[in-house]
């Protein structure tokens, strides 16, 4: 005689949820919420994390096609290009792929970041955005164990702030840049990644390729 649980039954609409709010396929969505008792938040964690896992198996392989992704904002005042690559000419041309490229121009156009990822930001601009933190911290007598926290805290802060991978994505801010191509990776089976940004404001100096725009005398 078994004595395995009976898989519990998941609504289809739940499903249909489920894969409209991620984009995930139907098999997967529907394991998911069997994992979580047809907890749809949950089952959402659950698929982020599988598509991270997946995201970082693919991340060493080389992605050398792609497209230039561009936005234009405010009647013409605002625009973007976008360089993301990806592995086949093939997956370059599908609607979700050029539909990834907009939504990550959109985004640039709005949040404005600096960089495209953490570890393109320079020791000097790193130091000196410490050194900022850590005064700030000690004018208010904070012990030095203290002023590490607080300076490590306003750091993460600086990152999600600046870095493009970090940021929560303008249009579902419960995911960041990062998330949404590793979901993207999970979907459309290549590596992807975000190469090189240049966001033009009328009457601005430029932030050319994820890079900060150089200082004005």
């Amino acid at each position: 005689m078994s004595t395995s649980k009976p898989v519990m039954e998941i609504p289809a609409k739940l499903v249909k949820e489920l894969r409209e709010l991620t984009n995930a396929g139907f098999s997967d969505c529907r394991a998911a919420l069997v994992e979580t008792a047809g907890d749809v938040q949950k089952a959402i964690d659950v698929l982020r994390k599988k598509g991270q896992a997946a995201a970082a198996k693919k991340a060493t392989r080389e992605a050398t096609e792609g497209l230039i992704g561009h936005y234009i904002h405010a009647g013409g005042k605002i625009g973007v290009i976008v360089e993301i690559n990806c592995e086949s000419d093939f997956v370059a041309r599908t609607d979700a792929f050029q539909q990834l490229c907009h939504d990550v121009a959109m985004h640039i156009a709005a949040v404005d970041p600096r960089y495209v990822r953490r570890e393109d930001v320079t020791p000097e601009m790193l130091e000196r955005e410490r050194e900022i933190y850590a005064a700030q911290a000690r004018a208010t007598g904070k012990p030095d164990a203290v002023i590490q926290k607080i300076v490590t805290g306003k750091m993460e802060k600086f990152y999600e702030e600046t870095c493009l991978y970090e940021q929560h994505f303008i249009k579902d801010e419960t995911m960041t840049i990062g998330e949404k191509i590793a979901q993207a990776i999970a979907k459309l089976g290549e590596n992807i990644a975000i190469r090189r940004f240049a966001r033009f404001k009328v009457g601005e100096v430029p932030n050319q390729l994820g890079t900060p725009a150089p200082e004005q005398a």
